[in-house]
């Protein structure tokens, strides 16, 4: 039983053993589209031959590009597939052969398409507003699902009806705003292949430009070689780029205009007339364009073009002057002519250029485009000067003159009546006025000047005026002159008279004002002044029943007052006045009676601030008043800086000054100074000023180029030269004024002299004072001018004089008063402060 069975089994492998089995690895197989796979075809048993089948059934032969077919040994096959397509699916047939013996297997090839994104550019640009298609064109096989996202987020088409998913795959969002920009996911799935792929796509959202004109309009004028700015903003995404266009031709940047970096502004340079008219603004970007219209007016200053000078004789019945001009916009042009202005329209009748009446319509005004004209009726000589013309609109105005040139007979001018007396000559004024220019002839009883019998006469003529010179002997000299002119129009004659003058009325004493030493007599002049000017005034006081005092004092023009001085105190006087001419003295007035107040405090000085050269360094000045009748004994000067309360030391200055120096002062500060007069009675109300002194000068300029150019060493030589002068000149100083210095000391030692001008150690009294404080404060020390011991016990001192006084011969009588007055005037002093360490006077040294 054993035997059969293991029988049977060797016969069946031997069959197995005789027959051919093929197998293909891999049994099946997938491949994307463009790639490549290659399955293996394997023999059990001998074979001759293996071959490959294509689902066409076609041998597929070794050369093809495709498909590849390789025999590696006697027992393999392999077939390649090169970057396959839908055509290569199929299945394919791996058949082998031995003689009659075959064999064979298959293997089905399926081509597949990968996820591919065909199209999906980034980024993708549209217009605002537009319907906006974002295209994502993704194949595969089989075909995808397209799923879009945006800021991390599935887009809900549902929720917003703006955006919806083509059929196409791309998305397309309504109306598409500047908030939607950004970028945007387009995601693709194949849920058989759980295969998944997206691409990122950015999208921009371009913006329309905007734009706006700073100023719609812009003016400008013409031909003042200046410029016009024209401007507009743009707005819009992507940044728009401006241009500019004037007749349609794009402008540039040259010689004519010039053109911002972003291009907002276009300046047009040196503008003219011709460029005046609209310019358009644009701007452009990816979304499109917008131009904006900005006008350039043209406005031109006017300018007279025509005005020429005219002839005419008087009484024509009329001349016309013209004025022509030109600018934009249309100038008004009008006339005038000394103060006197015509305008369009007006009519007024002129005799004489300050007066107008308006009913003879002599002037009429005519206005037509840009031509003006004054016509002047019934010419009269008057009319004759410059006139002007002015064309004048909203930018400008222009003018010029012409002349009018009237020629008319010769016409006498100036007063018919001349004042004079025996031996005094006197000059008769014939002033004419011609055109052309007259010929003047004077006449006496019908004969000519000067004549063979008139030595007392003389003629001196000018351009206008011809002056007879008379110098009267007697009475026959007085009378009348004829004056006639004449030129080519015709001529004119005038009688003159020459009259023999009187003295003046009397003047009228008004008011007599009494002070202790003083009376300001106040009058009218007298209501005759005899044909010629007043020159002086005599005034006259007395104590009555005594003989008259007098003064006389100039003329001068409204002159009211004259101030009478060296009067006593508590004391009655008469005083009285008459007026002088050429002529001679007129009669006096009545007398009038005053009293003198009693003795009491002097009236305050009036002050005057000088600068010095040096700005903080001040001289003040000042003008003595009334003493109240007791002589000033001393001025009392204190001063301080306005923002401080403390004043400096009070300064006395003898009662022959009439200034005080005041020197070291704070630079740029405001100053107030009391000056008080002194006399027996008391102190005076203070006189008051302020000033400010002047600015520290605290830089030192720089040489001038091509100066003297000294170098340092050079300076630094003058400089020692100066100072050493300087001491020179103060050693000389002490030794001829202190016996002092150098000098003195070689004198007294060597020479055994005791220098010039030695005096002794007591200083003269009016030559310097010091005053000592116990205090701290400075010593001031005054000196005067004059070396003089002021007459303490001599006449009252008076107050200045608001009139000259004059010294007619033998007629004014002067007493002591006015030599005190004098000596007072030409008394100074300056005022220094010395340091409190400096040795002091004794008393007897000392004067206030």
């Amino acid at each position: 039983m054993l035997q059969i069975r293991d029988l049977i089994w060797g016969l069946l492998f031997a069959v197995c053993a005789a027959a051919i089995q093929v197998q293909i690895t891999p049994t099946q197989g997938e491949i994307s589209v463009g790639e490549s796979k290659f399955f293996l075809c394997e023999v059990v048993g001998d074979a001759k031959d293996i071959d490959w089948y294509a689902p066409s059934g076609e041998k597929i032969l070794p050369n093809r590009p495709d498909i590849f077919v390789s025999r590696s040994d006697e027992t393999t096959s392999s077939l390649t597939i090169y970057h396959a397509n839908v055509d290569s699916a199929g299945i394919y047939k791996c058949v082998a052969r031995n003689g009659d013996k075959e064999a064979q297997a298959t293997v089905q090839v399926k081509i597949f398409q990968k996820i591919t994104f065909e199209s999906a550019p980034s980024p993708q640009e549209f217009n605002e507003g537009d319907d906006a298609d974002i295209v994502c064109d993704v194949v595969s096989s089989p075909p995808p699902t397209i799923i879009w996202k945006h800021k991390g987020s599935r887009i809900q088409v549902a929720k917003d009806v703006r955006f919806m998913i083509m059929d196409n795959g791309h998305l397309q969002i309504r109306g598409i705003k500047k908030i939607d920009e950004g970028m945007y996911n387009c995601e693709a799935r194949i849920m058989a292949r759980g295969e998944i792929d997206f691409k990122m796509i950015k999208v921009v959202v371009n913006v329309l430009p905007t734009i706006r004109a700073r100023l719609s309009e812009v003016n400008a004028t013409a031909d003042t070689d200046r410029s016009a700015l024209l401007a507009c903003d743009a707005d819009g995404f992507p940044e728009p780029t401006v241009t500019w266009a004037h007749n349609n031709v794009v402008l540039e940047t040259g010689n004519k205009y010039s053109l911002s970096d972003d291009g907002s502004e276009l300046l047009i340079k040196s503008v003219k007339k011709v460029d005046e008219g609209d310019y358009t603004c644009i701007a452009k970007n990816k979304a499109g364009e917008k131009a904006e219209e900005v006008s350039l007016n043209v406005f031109v200053k006017p300018r007279i073009t025509y005005l020429n000078n005219q002839t005419a004789s008087e009484f024509d019945h009329q001349v016309t002057l013209t004025c022509e001009a030109s600018g934009d916009p249309t100038p008004t042009i009008s006339w005038s002519f000394q103060n006197r202005v015509f305008t369009e329209g007006e009519q007024a009748s002129w005799t004489r250029p300050d007066k107008y009446e308006s009913l003879d319509r002599n002037i009429v005004v005519r206005s037509h485009a840009r031509v003006s004209s004054l016509t002047l009726k019934n010419v009269l000589f008057t009319y004759a000067g410059q006139y002007l013309c002015t064309a004048g609109n909203s930018i400008g105005q222009d003018n010029q003159q012409l002349y009018l040139e009237v020629r008319y007979a010769p016409k006498i001018l100036g007063p018919v009546t001349v004042y004079t007396w025996e031996g005094n000559a006197a000059n008769i004024s014939c002033e004419v006025e011609a055109y052309p220019g007259a010929s003047v002839v004077w006449f006496r009883d019908g004969l000519q000047l000067p004549s063979a019998n008139t030595t007392n006469v003389k003629i001196y003529n000018t351009p206008t005026i011809s002056y007879l010179e008379i110098t009267p002997d007697s009475q026959n000299d007085f009378g009348s002159y004829n004056c006639t002119a004449t030129n080519v129009m015709g001529s004119e004659s005038k009688e003159f008279l020459l009259i023999q003058a009187e003295v003046p009325s009397s003047p009228e004493i008004e008011q007599v004002e009494p002070f202790s030493s003083t009376a300001v007599v106040k009058f009218e002049e007298p209501d005759s002044m005899g044909g010629v000017p007043i020159i002086k005034y005599r005034v006259e006081w007395r104590l009555p029943g005594q003989d008259w005092t007098g003064k006389e004092h100039y003329a001068s023009d409204d002159m009211t007052a004259i101030t009478i001085v060296g009067l006593k105190p508590e004391t009655t006087y008469e005083v009285k006045m008459s007026a002088i001419n050429g002529k001679g003295e007129g009669e006096s007035s009545l007398p009038s009676t005053f009293k003198t107040e009693p003795v009491r405090e002097p009236s305050a000085p009036i002050l005057e601030v000088k600068v010095q050269e040096r700005g903080n360094t001040l001289k003040v000045n000042w003008i003595k008043q009334d003493d109240g009748g007791s002589p000033i004994k001393h001025y009392l000067v204190r001063y301080k800086a306005k923002h401080v309360s403390d004043w400096k030391p009070e300064i006395r200055i003898p009662h022959n000054s009439e200034y005080v120096m005041l020197s070291g002062l704070d630079w740029n500060t405001e100053y107030e100074v009391h000056v008080v007069a002194e006399n027996q009675q008391g102190k005076s109300e203070p006189g008051v000023i302020s000033f400010r002194t002047a600015t520290d000068p605290t830089t030192i300029p720089d040489a001038a180029v091509g100066g003297s150019g000294l170098g340092t060493g050079a300076i630094v030589g003058i400089l020692i030269v100066v100072f050493f002068l300087l001491l020179v000149g103060v050693d000389v100083t002490c030794y001829f004024l202190n016996k002092c210095g150098l000098l003195m000391c070689i004198a007294v030692n060597f020479c055994g002299k005791a220098g010039p001008g030695a005096k002794s150690k007591d200083i003269e009294e009016g030559q310097a004072a010091f005053t000592k404080d116990e205090s701290k404060e400075p010593i001031v020390e005054v000196r005067t001018e004059e070396e003089q011991t002021p007459n303490q016990g001599g006449g009252p001192t008076e107050p200045n004089e608001t009139t000259p006084l004059t010294e007619p011969d033998g007629k004014t009588v002067k007493d002591d008063s006015t030599k005190g007055e004098t000596e007072v005037k030409n008394a100074t002093a300056e005022v220094k402060t010395v340091p409190n360490e400096a040795p002091q006077t004794n008393g007897n040294e000392s004067k206030a």
